[in-house]
């Protein structure tokens, strides 16, 4: 069979046999069953709109499962469970643990778990947070090391001097910035400045707030804020605080040595009162020229929007490094409140959103005390 018409036959479902002519294998036959378990209405039922197939039963929910495993690529099985929670009511089979157990975990689907939290049966919560372990797991591997080494390389850089002690001097860059000062006559490079580094301070050298919006359109940057936090938390010279908010605000700084016990400290949902959020972080501020502050959210303020504007003109004027988030997402283009974006950007505060992958470089820049707004720029758009 031609492999576009074999892609469009299972694309199109069985009724489009007729046109096709086209004879399934048996494997085609399985995976066809598998995505119309999922995608084709239940003949006599729902006027012929799409509709659920899977039935309520677990056990044909997880050989559903196993089955979509077994043929489709983990990024396809990603989709179609989203999809089955969306699409099936089956929200219920993330409060089963054999079933828990058998999805493909990824961002969206710690999110649903983040949600479900509160209601979760006991026996549940545990496998949950082995899922959410598997996916904090992974994504460490991909983020931890390229941003703890992006933040100390901004620390370090911070702290050079162009008169350092000549135990502190930096050989290699102090080569590069004389190459031009190369004496024919001696044989060598006459340095006019040494570039070095002062002496080694494990002090705080900058303090990093992050507040981070958990309503429920702010799942995913909620999953990625967590890890970053959980990172920065782990290098020594910076104080690194994590605070969560909606209609409350709850500080997480004390469980940031496992982004999993923050993930489960946080309640998706609700409404969102960001001036609320400021307030606390102000509170947090002793530093104001050495300190970073982050907020994420989409800007969509339940509380009062004047005081919001008026805190974050207070942190900017004292010193502070103050960033909105957007999103902290692979996402896209996010939804926000484009008048409160745009009121920040004219408090002088860089609103913008950013993928996660771009997160580390966005805080050395921070760190360093670059131009955001020209850095994002640069490196977003």
């Amino acid at each position: 069979m031609d492999e576009r018409l074999r892609r469009w036959r299972l694309v199109l479902g069985n009724e489009a046999d007729p046109e096709t002519g086209t004879t399934l294998s048996s494997t085609d036959q399985s995976i066809d069953k598998a995505l119309a378990a999922l995608y084709d209405a239940v003949p006599g039922e729902h006027g012929g709109q799409r509709a659920a197939g899977l039935g309520s039963s677990a056990p044909r929910v997880a050989r559903w499962l196993g089955d979509i495993r077994q043929y489709f690529p983990s990024t396809v099985v990603q989709v179609m469970q989203r999809d089955a929670v969306d699409r099936l009511g089956i929200t219920r089979m993330l409060m089963e643990p054999e079933l828990l157990s058998a999805v493909e975990p990824d961002v969206h689907l710690v999110s649903t778990l983040m949600a479900l939290n509160e209601v979760m049966p006991e026996e549940t919560k545990q496998t949950a947070r082995e899922v959410v372990g598997r996916v904090v797991a992974e994504l460490e591997a991909r983020l931890a090391e390229r941003t703890r080494a992006a933040v100390t390389g901004a620390l370090d850089r911070a702290g050079r001097t162009g008169r350092p002690r000549h135990s502190d001097i930096d050989w290699d860059r102090t080569i590069r910035a004389n190459l031009k000062h190369f004496s024919p006559a001696l044989g060598t490079i006459v340095p006019e400045r040494l570039v070095g580094y002062a002496r080694r301070n494990h002090s705080v050298q900058r303090d990093v707030v992050l507040a981070i919006d958990q309503s429920g359109s702010m799942a995913e940057s909620v999953v990625y804020a967590a890890l970053f936090g959980a990172v920065l938390g782990s290098i020594r010279t910076l104080k690194t605080s994590l605070v969560v908010f909606d209609t409350a605000v709850v500080d997480l700084t004390d469980q940031l040595d496992d982004p999993v016990d923050v993930l489960f400290g946080t309640q998706l949902g609700g409404g969102t009162d960001i001036n609320r959020a400021l307030a606390y972080c102000e509170q947090l501020v002793t530093k104001p020229a050495e300190t970073v502050l982050v907020l994420i959210s989409d800007l969509y303020e339940g509380g009062v929007r004047e005081e919001l504007l008026r805190r974050a003109r207070g942190l900017v004027e004292a010193g502070v490094q103050v960033i909105a988030l957007l999103a902290l997402s692979d996402s896209g283009t996010p939804s926000y409140d484009a008048e409160n974006a745009a009121a920040l950007v004219e408090l002088g505060v860089p609103t913008f959103a950013c993928t996660p992958d771009r997160f580390p470089d966005l805080m050395a820049a921070a760190i360093r005390r670059d131009d955001i707004a020209g850095w994002a720029s640069t490196n977003l758009s």
